[in-house]
Protein backbone atom coordinates (compact mmCIF):
# COMPACT_ATOMS: atom_id res chain seq x y z
CA UNK A 1 0.00 0.00 0.00
CA UNK A 2 0.83 3.34 -0.20
CA UNK A 3 2.33 6.11 2.46
CA UNK A 4 -0.96 8.12 2.16
CA UNK A 5 -3.01 4.60 2.39
CA UNK A 6 -5.02 6.20 5.89
CA UNK A 7 -4.43 3.90 9.02
CA UNK A 8 -7.67 2.98 9.66
CA UNK A 9 -7.76 0.65 6.47
CA UNK A 10 -4.23 -0.64 7.24
CA UNK A 11 -5.35 -4.03 8.36
CA UNK A 12 -8.33 -4.47 5.90
CA UNK A 13 -8.01 -7.67 4.42
CA UNK A 14 -10.61 -7.63 1.24
CA UNK A 15 -13.20 -9.81 0.06
CA UNK A 16 -11.17 -11.57 -2.89
CA UNK A 17 -14.06 -12.32 -5.95
CA UNK A 18 -13.84 -15.42 -7.50
CA UNK A 19 -11.13 -15.70 -10.82
CA UNK A 20 -12.23 -14.18 -13.94
CA UNK A 21 -9.45 -15.53 -16.02
CA UNK A 22 -9.01 -14.25 -20.08
CA UNK A 23 -5.85 -16.40 -20.65
CA UNK A 24 -8.33 -18.75 -22.36
CA UNK A 25 -11.28 -20.34 -23.08
CA UNK A 26 -12.85 -22.39 -19.46
CA UNK A 27 -15.84 -23.63 -18.35
CA UNK A 28 -16.55 -21.49 -15.72
CA UNK A 29 -18.24 -22.82 -12.61
CA UNK A 30 -16.56 -20.80 -9.90
CA UNK A 31 -18.51 -17.92 -9.38
CA UNK A 32 -22.29 -19.15 -9.29
CA UNK A 33 -23.66 -17.18 -11.72
CA UNK A 34 -26.33 -18.73 -14.71
CA UNK A 35 -25.36 -20.54 -17.72
CA UNK A 36 -28.45 -19.06 -18.72
CA UNK A 37 -28.55 -14.96 -20.35
CA UNK A 38 -31.02 -13.16 -19.49
CA UNK A 39 -34.69 -13.22 -20.95
CA UNK A 40 -34.90 -11.41 -24.41
CA UNK A 41 -37.39 -8.91 -22.95
CA UNK A 42 -34.32 -8.10 -19.93
CA UNK A 43 -32.06 -7.35 -23.31
CA UNK A 44 -34.50 -5.49 -25.23
CA UNK A 45 -35.19 -3.21 -22.15
CA UNK A 46 -31.79 -2.11 -21.30
CA UNK A 47 -30.45 -1.27 -24.83
CA UNK A 48 -34.44 0.98 -25.22
CA UNK A 49 -32.62 2.42 -21.27
CA UNK A 50 -28.94 3.12 -22.94
CA UNK A 51 -30.46 6.26 -25.08
CA UNK A 52 -31.40 7.93 -21.57
CA UNK A 53 -28.14 7.26 -20.12
CA UNK A 54 -27.24 11.06 -20.06
CA UNK A 55 -29.90 11.61 -17.25
CA UNK A 56 -29.21 10.64 -13.91
CA UNK A 57 -31.31 7.23 -12.60
CA UNK A 58 -34.04 7.35 -10.29
CA UNK A 59 -33.05 7.82 -7.01
CA UNK A 60 -36.05 5.95 -5.74
CA UNK A 61 -35.85 3.08 -7.91
CA UNK A 62 -40.05 3.68 -7.68
CA UNK A 63 -40.62 1.56 -10.66
CA UNK A 64 -38.25 -1.61 -10.30
CA UNK A 65 -39.07 -1.48 -6.77
CA UNK A 66 -42.53 -1.34 -7.26
CA UNK A 67 -42.65 -4.02 -9.46
CA UNK A 68 -40.11 -6.27 -6.51
CA UNK A 69 -42.53 -5.69 -4.34
CA UNK A 70 -45.55 -6.26 -6.36
CA UNK A 71 -44.02 -9.75 -7.02
CA UNK A 72 -43.51 -10.89 -2.73
CA UNK A 73 -46.95 -9.18 -2.13
CA UNK A 74 -45.46 -6.34 -0.12
CA UNK A 75 -45.50 -2.38 -0.38
CA UNK A 76 -42.93 -0.27 -1.90
CA UNK A 77 -42.21 1.42 1.17
CA UNK A 78 -41.28 -2.52 2.24
CA UNK A 79 -38.12 -3.22 0.03
CA UNK A 80 -35.01 -0.91 -1.28
CA UNK A 81 -33.23 -1.65 -4.31
CA UNK A 82 -29.67 -1.86 -3.99
CA UNK A 83 -26.32 -1.82 -6.47
CA UNK A 84 -26.40 -5.94 -5.90
CA UNK A 85 -27.23 -7.35 -2.58
CA UNK A 86 -23.64 -6.57 -1.56
CA UNK A 87 -24.86 -3.11 -0.96
CA UNK A 88 -27.45 -4.76 0.42
CA UNK A 89 -25.77 -6.01 3.15
CA UNK A 90 -23.19 -3.10 3.36
CA UNK A 91 -26.05 -0.58 4.31
CA UNK A 92 -27.40 -2.51 6.59
CA UNK A 93 -24.00 -3.26 8.85
CA UNK A 94 -23.68 0.63 8.51
CA UNK A 95 -27.02 0.76 10.15
CA UNK A 96 -27.67 -1.65 12.00
CA UNK A 97 -24.25 -3.38 13.34
CA UNK A 98 -23.44 -2.70 16.90
CA UNK A 99 -22.24 -6.20 17.30
CA UNK A 100 -22.35 -9.11 14.66
CA UNK A 101 -22.87 -12.70 14.66
CA UNK A 102 -21.99 -15.54 11.69
CA UNK A 103 -21.31 -18.56 11.18
CA UNK A 104 -17.16 -19.16 10.96
CA UNK A 105 -18.04 -20.44 7.48
CA UNK A 106 -20.36 -18.42 5.15
CA UNK A 107 -20.13 -15.65 2.68
CA UNK A 108 -16.66 -14.36 2.94
CA UNK A 109 -17.77 -10.66 2.49
CA UNK A 110 -19.50 -10.69 6.16
CA UNK A 111 -16.22 -10.33 8.18
CA UNK A 112 -14.81 -7.89 5.51
CA UNK A 113 -17.82 -5.74 6.13
CA UNK A 114 -17.49 -5.99 9.47
CA UNK A 115 -13.72 -4.94 9.64
CA UNK A 116 -14.48 -2.01 6.95
CA UNK A 117 -17.16 -0.92 9.30
CA UNK A 118 -15.19 -1.59 12.69
CA UNK A 119 -17.91 -3.43 14.39
CA UNK A 120 -17.02 -6.51 16.27
CA UNK A 121 -17.84 -9.43 15.43
CA UNK A 122 -18.11 -13.40 16.69
CA UNK A 123 -18.20 -16.57 14.20
CA UNK A 124 -19.97 -19.04 15.49
CA UNK A 125 -18.79 -22.28 14.33
CA UNK A 126 -20.68 -25.19 12.05
CA UNK A 127 -21.24 -28.41 13.47
CA UNK A 128 -19.23 -31.33 12.23
CA UNK A 129 -21.13 -32.02 9.13
CA UNK A 130 -21.23 -28.40 7.95
CA UNK A 131 -24.99 -27.59 8.76
CA UNK A 132 -25.91 -24.71 11.44
CA UNK A 133 -27.19 -25.51 14.97
CA UNK A 134 -30.66 -22.91 14.86
CA UNK A 135 -30.35 -23.01 19.24
CA UNK A 136 -26.17 -21.23 18.67
CA UNK A 137 -28.34 -18.24 17.75
CA UNK A 138 -30.94 -17.66 19.74
CA UNK A 139 -30.53 -14.90 22.42
CA UNK A 140 -27.65 -13.44 21.22
CA UNK A 141 -28.06 -10.04 21.88
CA UNK A 142 -26.19 -8.96 18.79
CA UNK A 143 -27.36 -8.81 15.14
CA UNK A 144 -27.17 -11.91 13.06
CA UNK A 145 -26.14 -12.67 9.18
CA UNK A 146 -26.95 -15.53 7.55
CA UNK A 147 -26.77 -16.78 4.37
CA UNK A 148 -29.77 -19.37 3.63
CA UNK A 149 -29.00 -21.60 1.85
CA UNK A 150 -25.51 -21.07 3.53
CA UNK A 151 -22.17 -20.39 1.15
CA UNK A 152 -20.64 -22.10 0.22
CA UNK A 153 -21.75 -25.36 1.56
CA UNK A 154 -25.05 -24.68 0.17
CA UNK A 155 -27.19 -26.31 3.03
CA UNK A 156 -30.95 -24.69 3.83
CA UNK A 157 -32.70 -23.49 7.11
CA UNK A 158 -36.06 -23.99 6.78
CA UNK A 159 -38.70 -21.08 7.67
CA UNK A 160 -39.52 -22.46 10.86
CA UNK A 161 -35.86 -22.48 11.78
CA UNK A 162 -35.60 -19.04 10.57
CA UNK A 163 -38.30 -18.02 12.17
CA UNK A 164 -37.47 -19.27 15.63
CA UNK A 165 -34.05 -17.57 15.80
CA UNK A 166 -35.58 -14.26 14.89
CA UNK A 167 -38.17 -14.24 17.55
CA UNK A 168 -35.23 -15.24 19.81
CA UNK A 169 -33.60 -12.35 19.61
CA UNK A 170 -36.50 -9.24 19.43
CA UNK A 171 -34.31 -6.63 20.08
CA UNK A 172 -31.66 -7.06 17.18
CA UNK A 173 -31.88 -7.04 13.45
CA UNK A 174 -31.96 -10.50 11.92
CA UNK A 175 -30.48 -10.47 8.27
CA UNK A 176 -31.41 -13.32 6.37
CA UNK A 177 -28.91 -13.80 2.89
CA UNK A 178 -31.54 -15.23 0.68
CA UNK A 179 -28.98 -14.93 -2.71
CA UNK A 180 -29.36 -18.61 -3.83
CA UNK A 181 -33.29 -19.19 -2.41
CA UNK A 182 -34.76 -19.72 -5.37
CA UNK A 183 -32.94 -22.86 -6.22
CA UNK A 184 -35.19 -24.75 -3.30
CA UNK A 185 -35.09 -22.87 -0.30
CA UNK A 186 -37.45 -21.09 1.73
CA UNK A 187 -37.87 -17.68 1.70
CA UNK A 188 -38.39 -15.98 4.87
CA UNK A 189 -40.53 -13.12 2.80
CA UNK A 190 -43.41 -14.47 4.26
CA UNK A 191 -42.65 -13.24 8.05
CA UNK A 192 -41.72 -9.64 6.98
CA UNK A 193 -45.13 -8.65 8.41
CA UNK A 194 -44.87 -10.77 11.60
CA UNK A 195 -41.63 -9.54 12.92
CA UNK A 196 -40.52 -6.19 12.64
CA UNK A 197 -36.37 -6.99 13.26
CA UNK A 198 -36.30 -9.22 10.15
CA UNK A 199 -34.26 -8.10 7.22
CA UNK A 200 -33.37 -10.15 4.22
CA UNK A 201 -31.07 -9.39 1.33
CA UNK A 202 -32.06 -11.02 -2.45
CA UNK A 203 -30.59 -10.45 -5.80
CA UNK A 204 -31.16 -10.68 -9.32
CA UNK A 205 -27.59 -11.75 -9.54
CA UNK A 206 -28.40 -15.77 -9.72
CA UNK A 207 -31.59 -16.76 -10.35
CA UNK A 208 -31.98 -13.93 -12.57
CA UNK A 209 -28.80 -13.89 -14.67
CA UNK A 210 -28.16 -10.17 -14.00
CA UNK A 211 -24.99 -10.43 -11.71
CA UNK A 212 -23.16 -7.98 -14.63
CA UNK A 213 -26.03 -5.95 -14.16
CA UNK A 214 -25.19 -5.44 -10.54
CA UNK A 215 -29.13 -5.35 -8.91
CA UNK A 216 -30.62 -6.61 -5.23
CA UNK A 217 -32.78 -5.93 -3.03
CA UNK A 218 -33.26 -5.19 0.76
CA UNK A 219 -36.88 -6.42 2.32
CA UNK A 220 -38.28 -5.66 5.64
CA UNK A 221 -40.37 -3.57 7.68
CA UNK A 222 -40.80 -0.08 6.28
CA UNK A 223 -39.17 1.74 9.39
CA UNK A 224 -36.00 -0.60 8.51
CA UNK A 225 -35.94 0.28 4.63
CA UNK A 226 -36.10 4.17 6.12
CA UNK A 227 -33.35 3.48 8.08
CA UNK A 228 -31.08 1.79 5.06
CA UNK A 229 -32.77 4.69 2.81
CA UNK A 230 -30.49 7.09 5.27
CA UNK A 231 -27.30 5.11 4.63
CA UNK A 232 -28.21 5.00 1.11
CA UNK A 233 -28.64 8.66 0.70
CA UNK A 234 -25.32 9.10 2.60
CA UNK A 235 -23.42 7.66 0.49
CA UNK A 236 -24.64 6.69 -3.30
CA UNK A 237 -27.88 8.17 -3.91
CA UNK A 238 -28.11 7.07 -7.69
CA UNK A 239 -27.36 3.76 -6.57
CA UNK A 240 -29.07 1.63 -9.00
CA UNK A 241 -28.49 2.42 -12.88
CA UNK A 242 -31.11 3.15 -15.86
CA UNK A 243 -30.27 0.34 -17.42
CA UNK A 244 -30.42 -2.01 -14.96
CA UNK A 245 -33.65 -0.99 -13.32
CA UNK A 246 -35.10 -1.55 -16.69
CA UNK A 247 -33.61 -4.98 -16.97
CA UNK A 248 -35.06 -5.70 -13.31
CA UNK A 249 -38.51 -5.09 -14.34
CA UNK A 250 -38.54 -7.11 -17.60
CA UNK A 251 -36.61 -9.99 -15.67
CA UNK A 252 -39.75 -9.21 -13.29
CA UNK A 253 -42.34 -9.74 -16.19
CA UNK A 254 -40.56 -12.93 -17.51
CA UNK A 255 -40.69 -14.60 -14.14
CA UNK A 256 -41.77 -18.32 -16.09
CA UNK A 257 -38.02 -18.13 -17.82
CA UNK A 258 -35.93 -18.16 -14.69
CA UNK A 259 -38.32 -20.49 -13.06
CA UNK A 260 -38.09 -22.78 -15.82
CA UNK A 261 -34.04 -22.16 -16.16
CA UNK A 262 -34.17 -22.88 -11.82
CA UNK A 263 -35.68 -26.24 -12.40
CA UNK A 264 -33.10 -27.26 -15.25
CA UNK A 265 -30.68 -26.10 -12.67
CA UNK A 266 -32.03 -28.54 -9.55
CA UNK A 267 -32.05 -31.21 -12.33
CA UNK A 268 -28.53 -30.57 -13.24
CA UNK A 269 -27.41 -30.01 -9.55
CA UNK A 270 -29.20 -33.64 -8.91
CA UNK A 271 -27.50 -35.46 -11.45
CA UNK A 272 -24.12 -33.40 -10.50
CA UNK A 273 -24.32 -35.08 -6.61
CA UNK A 274 -25.10 -38.25 -7.79
CA UNK A 275 -22.13 -38.49 -9.93
CA UNK A 276 -19.91 -37.54 -7.76
CA UNK A 277 -20.70 -39.72 -4.92
CA UNK A 278 -20.70 -42.56 -7.59
CA UNK A 279 -16.99 -40.93 -7.58
CA UNK A 280 -16.36 -41.54 -4.48
CA UNK A 281 -16.70 -37.62 -3.26
CA UNK A 282 -18.60 -36.59 -0.11
CA UNK A 283 -21.55 -34.14 -0.85
CA UNK A 284 -23.76 -32.02 1.74
CA UNK A 285 -27.47 -31.75 -0.15
CA UNK A 286 -27.78 -28.42 -1.89
CA UNK A 287 -30.03 -26.41 -2.05
CA UNK A 288 -28.22 -23.82 -4.11
CA UNK A 289 -26.96 -23.18 -7.62
CA UNK A 290 -23.73 -24.91 -6.81
CA UNK A 291 -22.43 -28.01 -4.63
CA UNK A 292 -19.97 -28.24 -2.07
CA UNK A 293 -17.92 -31.33 -2.79
CA UNK A 294 -14.77 -33.39 -1.54
CA UNK A 295 -12.97 -36.61 -1.44
CA UNK A 296 -10.92 -38.31 0.57
CA UNK A 297 -7.33 -38.44 -0.43
CA UNK A 298 -7.40 -35.87 -2.59
CA UNK A 299 -6.73 -32.18 -1.59
CA UNK A 300 -9.43 -29.68 -2.63
CA UNK A 301 -5.90 -27.33 -4.07
CA UNK A 302 -4.81 -30.25 -6.29
CA UNK A 303 -8.44 -30.95 -7.69
CA UNK A 304 -8.49 -27.32 -8.08
CA UNK A 305 -4.80 -27.09 -10.11
CA UNK A 306 -5.63 -29.98 -12.08
CA UNK A 307 -9.20 -28.86 -13.08
CA UNK A 308 -7.90 -25.69 -14.36
CA UNK A 309 -4.87 -27.22 -16.16
CA UNK A 310 -7.84 -28.94 -18.09
CA UNK A 311 -9.99 -25.83 -18.98
CA UNK A 312 -12.45 -26.27 -15.84
CA UNK A 313 -12.81 -23.20 -13.11
CA UNK A 314 -14.15 -24.74 -9.56
CA UNK A 315 -13.65 -22.26 -6.52
CA UNK A 316 -11.23 -23.33 -3.69
CA UNK A 317 -11.23 -21.89 -0.52
CA UNK A 318 -7.63 -22.52 1.92
CA UNK A 319 -9.81 -21.84 5.03
CA UNK A 320 -9.38 -24.60 7.44
CA UNK A 321 -11.50 -27.17 8.03
CA UNK A 322 -13.15 -26.68 4.54
CA UNK A 323 -9.73 -26.37 2.47
CA UNK A 324 -10.27 -30.40 1.10
CA UNK A 325 -13.65 -28.90 -0.69
CA UNK A 326 -14.25 -27.79 -4.08
CA UNK A 327 -17.31 -25.63 -5.01
CA UNK A 328 -18.74 -26.31 -8.28
CA UNK A 329 -21.46 -24.02 -9.48
CA UNK A 330 -24.13 -25.89 -11.72
CA UNK A 331 -23.83 -25.28 -15.35
CA UNK A 332 -25.62 -26.69 -18.18
CA UNK A 333 -25.84 -30.53 -18.54
CA UNK A 334 -23.17 -30.10 -21.27
CA UNK A 335 -21.13 -27.94 -19.03
CA UNK A 336 -21.44 -30.60 -15.68
CA UNK A 337 -20.82 -33.67 -18.25
CA UNK A 338 -17.37 -31.76 -19.11
CA UNK A 339 -16.74 -31.14 -15.11
CA UNK A 340 -17.23 -34.66 -14.02
CA UNK A 341 -15.09 -36.33 -17.11
CA UNK A 342 -12.13 -34.30 -16.25
CA UNK A 343 -12.60 -34.75 -13.08
CA UNK A 344 -12.65 -38.43 -13.34
CA UNK A 345 -9.48 -38.00 -15.30
CA UNK A 346 -7.55 -36.58 -12.27
CA UNK A 347 -8.66 -38.83 -10.15
CA UNK A 348 -7.36 -41.36 -12.18
CA UNK A 349 -3.40 -39.84 -12.56
CA UNK A 350 -3.38 -38.27 -9.36
CA UNK A 351 -4.53 -41.41 -7.07
CA UNK A 352 -2.18 -43.51 -8.41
Amino acid sequence: MSRFFTERYASLVPYIPGEQPQDMQYVKLNTNESPFPPSPGVVEAAAREAGNCRLYSDPESRLVSEAFAASLGLKREQVLACNGSDETLNFAFMAFGRELAFPDISYGFYPVFAELNHIPYTEIPLRKDLSLAPEDYYGLHKMIVLANPNAPTGMALKRDEIEAIVKANPDEVVLIDEAYVDFGAESAVGLIEKYDNLLIAQTFSKFRSLAGARLGFAIGDAALIRDLNTIKYATNPYNVNRMTSAAGIAALEEDAYYRANARTIQANRRFTTDALRALGFEVPESSSNFVFARRPGLSGETLYRELKKRGVLVRHFSKPRIDDYVRVTIGTREQMDIFLRETETVIKEVLV
